[in-house]
């Protein structure tokens, strides 16, 4: 009886879950209704790892990235990715992004990223000093 019970459980989910797929009650699109068309689509893939595709959609987006794969010894290996995208901000602005991310992190640049403010002159020196006068490397104490 308890095995009835659960089948019919899971098909009563089973079902609900398949009437909300496709319920148009249930849109989660958030742009607003409008699906907009792909202009443009290039995708390329090799067996050694590299990568490239690129696409343009009719809302203006631009999207290009390629990367390969980058050894750095048995064992260690991470991808090496360039690219860039644009679309258009709320207010018409146009936001362009590159970046490139490997084995140090993802590191974007565009003019509507903030910078960050230069480093004082105090710190630069303290910090040159630091490197021209490194502390001796003393082994902790074993009791």
């Amino acid at each position: 009886m308890k095995i009835f019970i659960i089948a019919v459980f899971g098909l009563v989910a089973v079902a609900q879950a398949q009437y909300n797929r496709y319920n148009p009650q249930y849109n989660y699109n958030t742009n607003g209704g409008r699906n907009w068309a792909i202009l443009k689509q290039n995708q390329d893939s090799s067996p050694d790892g590299s990568y490239a595709y690129s696409y343009d959609t009719e809302n203006g987006i631009s999207v290009a990235e390629q990367g390969q794969p980058k050894s750095f010894g048995p064992g260690n290996q991470v991808e090496v990715v360039r690219g860039q995208f644009s679309y258009s901000a709320p207010d018409g602005t146009p936001i362009t992004v590159t970046y490139y991310a490997d084995e140090t992190g993802f590191h974007p640049s565009g003019a509507h990223l903030p910078t960050p403010p230069p480093i004082p002159r105090a710190i630069q020196k303290s910090l040159a000093f630091n490197a021209a006068h490194p502390e001796p490397q003393t082994p902790y104490r074993r009791y």
